[in-house]
């Protein structure tokens, strides 16, 4: 799960994360044009996108029992 807010600056980047995602990973985008074109200028917010790996769809295999 993508945080809400950027840790650095409070910038809301949660709302940003299934565009960046889908013309990323599924149009094969460079990840730069992408945060430019979204107006992400910030270098933490970039870094916040960037870092980020999705693994909640991992974790949802292990159930408690």
């Amino acid at each position: 799960m993508i945080p809400v807010r950027c840790f650095s600056c409070g910038q809301v980047i949660a709302d940003k994360w299934e565009e960046y995602d889908r013309r990323v990973n599924k149009n094969k985008e460079s990840s730069r044009t992408v945060l430019d074109e979204m107006k992400i200028t910030r270098y933490c917010c970039r870094r916040m996108l960037i870092g980020h790996v999705d693994l909640i769809d991992d974790i949802m295999n292990y159930s408690r029992k």
